[in-house]
């Protein structure tokens, strides 16, 4: 598998959908059973990721999200965490994809950041979860779903604790740029993404195509990391005749215009969620293939400050001649003067 990073800034990349909704439609209960379905029936995860490498997925996301200590425990896995990793990306791996990202989501455990105690224990939890991978090949972490700016900083003071490999991190915002929590904001994940080691900054929204849009804007003019943007999916609607602001991705198709107006706002890696399917991935590929990172909007804006810039200088230049005139007139007065101060001296 190549370097991710060295695409960092360049290709526009589509990550795989989210396995859970996949393992859903299969009649699993992700709360409790994703974990046994890997150990015990890997063929169908495969299966699961077949058709995310057919839609063309250039990177697969391992379906890993609740590889923590405390989530394990709570699906009563917590002796088996070695082997799930293990057998995780060996199913996914099979496939060759590009790229293998290894998901790591909130471990779920009560954080209070003001204590000590508490953001050491979580802070530990993702330790202990990318410390699993430490002999595995794969190309990043992904850290997504995060609610919270405290329980993003945990998480990457956390794996950044065992691990140099690339970690993608990734925020849950509102159509406004809050997080879920009702205290942050979006620049300040976005500085809490660039203190603790990440090496893109992403976010996950519901919000229509120009809320997102926004949001990738606001992404770009704060942090200079590689852009995600993760479309989360409410519903799909065969029976819905468009967009709506309730459920603006009702079907693949409502994807592609939002995915183009995000490549050229700055936007490198795109994922969709939620009720996705393989054929919104689809989607995703077919709009971006073969395209690289552009910054049309913010081209846009250079272009037009230079030539306001060249505008102003060309119109400052008589004033510059005047000025200086003025001083080489005022120069030769003086000069003037005091010769001729000097010649009355002579002359008394």
């Amino acid at each position: 598998m190549p370097d991710l990073s060295l695409r960092f800034h360049k290709d526009v990349l589509v990550l795989s959908s989210s396995a859970a909704s996949a393992f859903e439609r299969l009649g699993i209960d992700i709360a409790r059973d994703v974990e046994l379905t890997i150990l015990l029936e890997p063929e169908t995860v495969e299966e699961v990721y077949k058709l995310e490498c057919v839609a063309g997925a250039q990177c697969l996301v391992a379906p890993t999200w609740g590889i923590t200590p405390a989530r394990l425990a709570h699906a009563g896995m917590q002796d088996r965490a070695a082997d799930l990793a293990k057998i995780a990306l060996s199913c996914v791996r099979t496939l060759v994809p590009q790229h293998l990202l290894v998901e790591i989501g909130p471990c779920g455990l009560p954080l209070d950041p003001s204590s000590k105690a508490s953001l050491n224990e979580n802070r530990d939890q993702y330790a202990r979860a990318a410390r699993l991978f430490a002999h595995e090949e794969f190309d990043a972490f992904l850290l997504g779903g995060f609610v919270s700016c405290d329980d993003l900083k945990c998480a990457l003071m956390g794996v950044r604790k065992v691990s140099d490999a690339p970690v993608m991190a990734s925020v849950v915002l509102d159509a406004e740029g809050f997080l879920s929590d009702g205290r942050s904001t979006w620049e300040d994940a976005l500085a809490v993404m660039a203190e603790y080691g990440a090496t893109s900054a992403g976010f996950e929204t519901e919000a229509g195509q120009e809320a997102a849009c926004a949001l990738a804007r606001r992404g770009v003019a704060v942090s200079s990391l590689p852009l995600m943007a993760t479309l989360r999916v409410r519903e799909r609607s065969a029976r819905q005749q468009g967009p709506t602001e309730e459920n603006p991705y009702y079907c693949a198709d409502a994807m592609m215009a939002a995915a183009d107006a995000l490549r050229r706002c700055g936007v490198q890696f795109l994922r969709a969620t939620g009720d996705a399917t393989p054929a919104y991935t689809g989607a995703l590929v077919a709009t971006t293939l073969g395209s690289d990172v552009l910054l049309l909007d913010r081209a846009v804006d250079l272009k037009r400050d230079a030539e306001e810039g060249k505008a102003q200088a060309e119109a400052a230049l008589p004033n510059k001649d005047a000025d200086l005139e003025a001083f080489i007139a005022a120069a030769k007065a003086r000069v003037d003067a005091a010769l001729a101060g000097n010649v009355a001296l002579f002359e008394d």
